[in-house]
């Protein structure tokens, strides 16, 4: 009877010591992750296109698809546009036109990488890896494709979770965490496009 009394109540101390997080809370931890993970892949894209510049200086070739590359340019910007609806829409529970302008811009991310191939082929005649300039461009739209190919992935990941309804746990957090990514995707390509094809 004396040891019962005197015994500790681990139940109780289980009870405290394992508190949850409410949901505000864990976006606001999962939004502090998000942006340390994009100012780590700003720090990344930082590098190489500083690597550019200390390789070439801001000489470019004059073979390079000007054109092209502002097309390649109003698409992707056009596709930040169809992403901030898929977010904004979200946020209002229209689930049917989130998810809609969340494939728009992943057909348009598609476009974009149709277009950045197009360029890829023709560059690789003109501006080989074996050449500086090859080697800082190549890596540059390798990288910046990378990325967009893993935003693509986010942005079906969320459109799936919409259509599931399994964004009510979080609100529409999952949405707006990958359209904040295909945000600074974005807004890396309009630093990387008169990296390479402007600067003169």
């Amino acid at each position: 009877m004396t040891v019962a009394m005197g015994a500790p109540d681990l139940a109780a101390e289980d009870s405290v010591g394992t508190s949850e997080e409410s949901p505000a809370e864990r976006v606001r931890t999962a939004a502090v992750g998000l942006w340390l993970f994009i100012i780590s892949e700003a720090c990344l894209f930082s590098a190489f296109i500083a690597a550019r510049y200390v390789l070439e200086g801001l000489r470019k070739p004059d073979e390079l698809d000007q054109p092209l590359g502002l097309a390649v340019t109003t698409i992707l910007l056009a596709s930040s546009f169809t992403a901030y609806l898929a977010e904004a829409y979200s946020k209002r529970s229209e689930t049917r036109r989130s998810q809609i302008f969340i494939w728009a811009t992943v057909l348009l991310g598609a476009l974009f990488l149709t277009g950045v191939a197009l360029e890829l082929t023709g560059a690789g005649e003109h501006f080989p890896t074996s050449t500086r300039y090859g080697t800082a461009y190549f890596s540059l739209i390798s990288l910046h494709a990378f990325h967009v190919i893993t935003g693509m992935g986010a942005l079906i990941v969320s459109w799936n979770l919409v259509r599931l309804d399994k964004l009510s746990e979080l609100g529409s957090w999952r949405v707006e965490a990958a359209v904040k990514y295909w945000h600074f995707v974005d807004l890396a390509w309009v630093v990387i496009f008169p990296t390479l094809y402007l600067v003169s």
